[in-house]
């Protein structure tokens, strides 16, 4: 059953110790500068016919918490562990023979982009008493893989897309047949990357890992999504079809970031899946404001073709819901998110907050 997250009220779980940076109570601190919202309704399973209705519904019997946050320089945490980041894949990918196939798989791979689910993973593992070092090869490994998803959702028998982040798409410049091979070295040479360069984590947590990722990107996760995103284009769909779309599409690589970062931080089970929940919503919002944006942007903003959306009839939040709504449940999604990260040490959960509200409020 597909997970659906629905702008939810997570009862939460009382903690009878301190682990892995967990404490047993939320933290009462904030920051005016992160914005709070009431929270709507409980988490339902994509049966569920409506989450729109169903958090109206519970809207007059939630408060408003809010959610601790301290001062962060998070433009610079974002430069800092980016340029880590870039400098890492660089390394990943080398050219050598054959010289194509790797020009192009570079061409892609590091045309920039804003690295948020290897950020996303690095602040993860930091956050349970990982280090970067610990993280960095399923970083990188989380970038090749959404960047294979990138180079094969632009080919002409997919969405067909002549622009990506800013770029001529690697069809365009390379031709079909060595786009899709690069997408595969890169899928490929990801999960290589994790077995052979992970350091100082324990082989079951590799293993752990390796198959989280397996399970984000397959016929249970990005595919699926893939498939019935293709499935619907041109036809009504219901609010939690879309939802099935966009929590496999989006959701779930970003959820893979996130968990594989807690596991190779040396995370326990219950905190893996306290990090699974923000995840979750976190990735629900990143599609709900993609949404928007291929609405209200241009391409020279977006980096990528705008409209696509209007022009394929896919089904998308603003279609279904209204933009306003669909902003709405887009900042509801953000303060579910930061809710499980308030059992955290808000210095040590300071970049999580801060990614959860960007991805909220990004305007490319």
């Amino acid at each position: 059953m597909a997970f659906s997250v629905t702008i939810s009220c997570y009862d939460n779980l009382l903690l009878k110790k301190s682990i892995n940076g967990l404490n047993t109570q939320p933290r009462a601190c904030s920051l005016d500068h992160i914005k709070c919202f009431p929270m709507k309704t409980q988490a339902t399973s994509a049966a569920n016919p409506s989450f729109k209705e169903s958090f109206r519904a519970h809207e007059e019997n939630n408060k408003t918490q809010k959610v601790p946050s301290p001062p962060f320089g998070f433009k610079e945490y974002m430069i800092q562990k980016g340029n880590q980041v870039n400098k890492a894949l660089d390394e990943a990918v080398p050219l050598q023979h054959p010289r194509k196939i790797h020009e192009a798989m570079r061409y892609s791979l590091l045309a920039g982009g804003k690295r948020v689910r290897p950020i996303l993973c690095i602040a993860s593992c930091e956050l349970v008493g990982g280090d970067e070092e610990s993280a960095m090869a399923t970083a990188c490994a989380l970038e090749m893989i959404h960047t294979m998803s990138l180079i094969h959702d632009d080919l002409p028998c997919m969405d067909n897309d002549d622009l990506r982040r800013g770029m001529p798409t690697s069809h365009k410049v390379f031709g079909e047949d060595t786009a899709v091979l690069a997408g595969d070295a890169l899928l490929a040479l990801a999960f290589e990357h994790v077995a052979r360069n992970t350091k100082n984590v324990s082989s079951d947590r590799v293993v752990q890992a390796l198959a989280e990722l397996g399970t984000a990107v397959g016929s249970k996760g990005l595919v699926a999504g893939q498939v019935v995103d293709i499935e619907s284009e041109g036809k009504e769909v219901s609010l939690s079809t879309l939802e099935y779309i966009h929590v496999h599409k989006t959701a779930k690589l970003l959820e893979a970031a996130v968990v594989c970062g807690a596991i190779m931080g040396g995370a326990d089970a219950t905190s893996v899946e306290r990090l699974r929940k923000y995840a979750r919503s976190i990735g629900l919002s990143f599609q709900v404001v993609d949404d928007i944006l291929d609405m209200t942007k241009s391409s020279e903003e977006l980096g990528k073709t705008a409209g696509k959306d209007l022009t394929s009839d896919k089904a998308t939040y603003p279609k279904l819901i209204g933009i306003d709504e669909a902003k709405k449940f887009a900042a509801q999604l953000t303060h579910q998110a930061n809710q499980e990260l308030s059992f955290y040490d808000p210095v040590k959960a300071a970049p999580l907050y801060h990614l959860a509200s960007y991805i909220a409020s990004r305007q490319n």
